[in-house]
């Protein structure tokens, strides 16, 4: 194999020219020609038995070029992209040049090379440190979580239905007279407040009584999923079969030693707060640093190969089909429900695609020039908790050159974003932010979710 590398104009892309032997294109098409005879079927010859020269003389001599091709370019390229220490980032555009039996093999392919950031400051960077403290909502909001898991539902017999029972009734819904499809239901179970029905349903079966009757009109919202019935008035017959209410134990002592190891309510909040700390203190950490890289990236100068981009789309893909194969879903038929093509939601991506590409782009920089790296010791750390999250022996996992590689790039990068954090100057945050820390939680919390994932 022969190779020659051509810068072309554009930044960041190289042009290879690769020559392969023709006796290597040659063996390329027999080994392909043994692996496809069974399909032939030619006059005068067994299934699978015509030789090759008859073969391609039946369906012409190019019947095996793009196999041959595919099965001999890859390693080419591979091989050679190897030896002028390319780190490509674009899949390869192929142009053959010359495919002939009996002659070398030439064809061109353009690659797209990973681009070389000018940082600017990265050290003494001014950001907003996140801080979140715990409050006493926060113990109680988990604390009421604890009740509902261990509260216990009784039956109400002497009393109207109110807000917060759990009912159960016998329902068929009408539109102009006519029953309509799935509007019908017996024994269901509607806990009042839920916001499970469309609006005014649950608020019209307060006051029931038992074995009680009514009909219930409302209106189906404007964009209700069923276009037959959205913005239509309805009336429901309704039947009141129960009413079940939640008991919640009462917060005490009593409570603390039937859910937890500790002997008094005291103890257990004294543990939720601790615990709710250290979330607390990894979120801060992670949004911080996050700040943090955010404000490298801003004076960096770098030109993205616009191949890179995509590729990145492309994973950002590939992480949601996967996560959307757990719910039984394709991304087509997502897609679909949402009425958007793969090009509107690959329109939608490329701007953190970017920000991702640029931030991974900063830290490898920042890795280069400061020499860090990870010890052994780190990585085997890691690799032990690794193992003890899947149930799995350490050893699989440090006999695993791809896993091993990836948890020395984890450490490096923890490494290098502690390393800006720590060289920072740190802003107050804006009074108002500081007193809606309980508001902001979710939204944080998913900000979170996400650094993890771009990491």
């Amino acid at each position: 194999m022969k190779c020659k590398v051509e810068e072309t104009k554009n930044a960041n892309e190289v042009k290879l020219e690769i020559t392969i032997e023709a006796k290597k294109f040659e063996d390329a098409i027999k080994k392909v020609y043994f692996k496809s005879a069974k399909y032939f079927n030619i006059p005068g010859f067994r299934k699978g038995k015509a030789p090759i020269q008859i073969v391609e003389k039946y369906y012409g001599k190019e019947i095996f070029y793009e196999d041959a091709f595919n099965e001999v370019a890859p390693e080419e390229l591979e091989e050679a992209v190897k030896e002028n220490k390319l780190e490509i980032v674009s899949r390869p555009e192929i142009d053959i040049k010359q495919i002939e039996k009996g002659k070398d093999l030439i064809f061109t392919a353009v690659l797209q090379t990973k681009p070389e950031p000018e940082l600017g400051k990265y050290k003494g960077i001014e950001i907003e440190k996140a801080e979140y403290t715990v409050s006493e909502d926060d113990i109680n909001h988990e604390l009421g979580h604890m009740q509902e898991h261990n509260s216990r539902i009784i039956s109400i017999d002497d009393r109207p239905v109110e807000k917060g029972d759990i009912t159960v009734i016998d329902f068929e819904g009408f539109v102009d007279g006519k029953a309509f499809e799935g509007g019908k239901a017996e024994k269901h179970e509607l806990e009042i407040g839920s916001n499970q029905f469309i609006p005014g349903f649950e608020d019209q079966i307060i006051g029931m009584k038992i074995d009680e009757e009514k009909d219930i009109k409302v209106k189906f919202p404007d964009e209700y999923f069923s276009k037959d019935l959205a913005g239509k008035d309805a009336t429901f017959k309704v039947k009141l079969h129960e009413i079940k209410k939640k008991e919640l134990p009462e917060l005490d002592d009593e409570f603390a030693k039937d859910v937890s190891e500790f002997d008094t309510l005291k103890e257990l909040k004294e543990d939720i707060k601790a615990k709710k700390q250290k979330q607390y203190d990894e979120r801060s950490k992670y949004e911080t640093e996050d700040n943090a890289i955010k404000e490298v990236v801003k004076d960096m100068k770098v030109d993205i190969p616009s191949g890179m981009v995509e590729m990145e789309i492309d994973n950002i893909l590939k992480d949601m089909e996967q996560r959307l194969s757990y719910q039984g879903l394709k991304l087509d038929q997502y897609l679909q429900m949402m009425g958007k093509t793969q090009a509107d939601v690959r329109k939608e991506y490329e701007a953190q695609a970017i920000e991702s590409i640029k931030s991974r782009l900063a830290i490898e920089k920042i890795v280069e020039i400061e020499k860090i790296e990870a010890t052994e010791k780190e990585v085997h750390e890691k690799l032990e908790e690794m193992a003890k999250n899947y149930g799995k022996d350490v050893k699989e996992f440090e006999e695993n050159e791809n896993i091993k590689s990836y948890i020395e790039t984890g450490v490096r990068t923890e490494k290098a974003l502690e390393l800006i954090v720590k060289n920072a100057k740190f802003k107050k945050a804006k009074k108002e932010e500081k007193d809606t820390n309980k508001k902001t939680e979710t939204k944080k919390s998913t900000k979170k979710s996400t650094k993890k994932e771009t990491k």
